[in-house]
């Protein structure tokens, strides 16, 4: 079991547990270009080629897949800022691998967002060109995850997205034509807004339809908190180029604690737990503007990949054929170049 920095422990998925729970795929011939998921070996339960190749072989049609940093694979040696490019390398050694079409067709890691410290500002290029280097065609864009909450754990230092050397050095990734991932937790989405403000042309991706926290201080207030995390989500719609991932329900801080249950969910069950939030973000931001994403392993304690896609496709239903397509697979598909 690891444990984040307030203390609070992140649970591993249980197997065993996860077994006891088995779907068949639906819609198994629906396109799907899973948009966000990590890459973790020794500091972490293992996720690396044999395991991502198990769950993406789990009767959904997964096509493509997004690399995400997860800040566990940074080189060992050479410059403290530079470690990070060591994680664009694995990343793309597992999308090569895949690319060779011996562990069928799914291009695991099409797309590669890696951890850069925007933080360095004017003096991130050298970074940046090192980064592309190491992507081989495949790499798009950053997170800089400022996730910090008293309640959840505290990886950033508050109010970093209106820094001014953070500033600096997003302009820089955006100079080049790259993405923004922006993980963060709800009470931090008028940051953003501002970030937006400042940067209006950016091309922006919110992470896990903005963190909405349901632990701590949030918990049982459901309904104040989906009210104040609606309403600052809405502000963000006023940008076109930013897009929201719909995903990461799952993660412990948000309060369905379907890893703490005896019986891992069915899709039904977490259709009806997350469909009035994932729905309200796909029809505040139209599925132009939406991508499904697996989270994974992060999501992981909460149910298997067959389960959390079916369910994906459960809320779906009642969208356009064409609006599905988008939140499938075209959104992420035009997003990240894939």
């Amino acid at each position: 079991m690891s444990v984040n920095p307030t203390g609070r422990p992140n649970p591993p998925p249980n197997p065993a547990w996860l077994a006891r729970r088995v779907e068949e795929a639906i819609e198994p011939d629906l396109p799907i270009i899973d948009a966000h998921h990590h890459l973790y070996d020794v500091a972490h339960p293992r996720y690396m080629l044999d395991e991502i190749l198990a769950d993406t072989r789990s009767g959904h049609r997964i096509e493509a897949t997004v690399f995400v940093e997860a800040k566990v694979m940074f080189r060992k040696d050479g410059p403290e800022e530079f470690r990070t490019v060591g994680e664009v390398e694995v990343a793309n050694g597992i999308a090569a691998m895949a690319a060779t079409g011996l562990y069928g067709a799914t291009r695991l890691c099409a797309a590669i967002v890696s951890h850069a410290d925007l933080c360095m500002g004017d003096r991130i290029d050298p970074l940046l060109d090192a980064l592309e280097r190491a992507g081989g065609g495949r790499f798009r864009g950053v997170r800089h995850n400022v996730a910090q909450d008293e309640d959840v754990r505290k990886v950033a230092p508050p109010g970093l997205l209106r820094d001014a050397d953070f500033q600096r050095g997003f302009a820089r990734l955006q100079a080049r034509g790259h993405r923004f991932d922006a993980w963060l937790y709800h009470p931090q989405i008028d940051d953003l807004v501002e970030l937006m403000r400042a940067f209006p042309e950016s091309r922006v991706v919110l992470n896990h339809v903005g963190g909405r926290i349901g632990i701590g201080r949030f918990a049982g207030r459901d309904a104040e908190t989906f009210a104040d995390w609606k309403r600052d989500l809405a502000k963000l719609t006023a940008f076109p180029n930013l897009t929201v991932k719909v995903g990461g329900l799952g993660m412990f801080f948000t309060g369905y604690g379907f890893d703490q249950r005896p019986e891992p969910p069915s899709s039904d069950e977490l259709t009806a737990a997350w469909s009035d939030t994932m729905r309200t973000v796909i029809d505040m931001f139209g599925p132009n503007r939406c991508m499904f994403e697996s989270n994974f392993p992060v999501d992981k304690i909460a149910a298997s990949y067959a389960v959390t896609w079916n369910a994906f496709k459960k809320i779906s239903r009642g969208y356009s054929a064409e609006e599905r397509q988008r939140l499938f697979y075209g959104t992420a598909a035009d997003f990240y170049a894939i």
